[in-house]
């Protein structure tokens, strides 16, 4: 058998057809003849056999069925055999590949080191040490990413790579400009990787680029042109730089991106923030479920409030009420 262990207990259970022809031998008395066997149910009875929940008796040419917790233990043991064997395994895997994590840990690094940080020159050995980071690094990834949007190899190559952190179990948030939400390949790889998982808003204000990979390791812009960056992973200017991030995300606005890829306009949000108020929830959980930002909803309500002239917010709740009813 396999040493999957989910492959090893696939093959030690019995199929559809020999559960119903086990049950029938139960029904039968627990004993079954050979020549009361059709034809269609041989293979079922063979696998019986050999899985050990029905024996052969020679004397009278029939089969008695076995109690299934004596087979359940056996199958049990073998399946803890042999995941005990990988466990096992799987422990020398660090010591097999030591040789490697010292060659990595000694090469010679062809960056200047500024402090705790180190400058990375050119584009590609930047996606390079992102690509790097991303594997290294596990559970989230704050993604600023204003300016123009990347060309469709990039964006196809992100992509693979934000499949392949979520599927290990990390969460991926980015921010974009607002503009992003006009750019065809912007909202495409937006609504690609928001259907993986990943979170992605928009903001109505400057910010710059930056990554921040696991609350640990930071990269930076070290010029204007973006040509080199910088891979800072002092503890202060990180956690610096994780709250400003988490301020940006605080203000910006969540956005339909899957309707945006198909053609559609986002849902009216005074409309929605409107119904929302009318059903008597506050600012915030109308921020909450609707993936704003109190800030945007607040803009809203204070528009709300001019166009109903209404002083309080239940007095607008209830004004939207009567108006939707009417």
């Amino acid at each position: 058998m396999a040493d999957d262990p989910t492959t090893l207990l696939a093959a030690a259970l019995p199929d559809d057809g020999g559960r119903a022809l086990y049950l029938t031998v139960l029904r039968e008395g627990g004993r079954i003849r050979a020549a009361e066997v059709g034809p269609g149910d041989r293979e079922a009875l063979g696998r019986l056999v050999e899985l050990g929940l029905l024996v052969p008796q020679l004397v009278d040419s029939s089969y008695s069925a076995v109690d299934p917790r004596a087979v359940a233990e056996r199958i049990g043991a073998d399946i803890r055999r042999v995941g005990a064997r990988l466990l096992t395994e799987a422990d020398q895997v660090p010591e097999q590949l030591r040789d490697l994590t010292h060659a990595y840990d000694t090469a010679p690094r062809r960056e200047p080191s500024l402090g705790r940080a180190r400058v990375i020159t050119g584009k590609a050995e930047i996606r390079h040490e992102v690509a790097q980071l991303t594997e290294e690094f596990a559970g989230e990834v704050l993604s600023a990413q204003p300016g123009a949007m990347r060309d469709a190899g990039q964006f196809a190559e992100s992509l693979v790579r934000t499949g392949r952190y979520l599927e290990r179990g990390g969460a991926i948030r980015c921010l974009f400009e607002l503009g992003a939400r006009t750019d065809p390949g912007a909202v495409a790889y937006a609504a690609a990787a928001t259907g993986l998982g990943c979170a992605i808003r928009v903001l109505d204000r400057p910010f710059k680029r930056f990554l921040v990979f696991g609350r640990t390791v930071a990269v930076i812009p070290a010029a204007p042109d973006l040509n080199s960056a910088a891979v800072v992973d002092d503890p202060a200017t990180v956690a610096f730089i994780v709250d400003a991030f988490e301020q940006l995300w605080h203000q910006s606005d969540g956005v339909n991106w899957a309707a945006l890829a198909e053609g559609s306009t986002e849902p009216d949000a005074p409309g929605q923030i409107g119904r929302l108020l009318a059903q008597g929830l506050t600012q915030r959980s109308i921020a909450s479920r609707m993936g704003l930002s109190e800030r945007t909803v607040a803009g809203h309500i204070a528009r709300l409030r001019e166009l109903y002239d209404a002083e309080t917010l239940f007095q607008l709740g209830w004004q939207m009420r009567g108006a939707r009813d009417a």
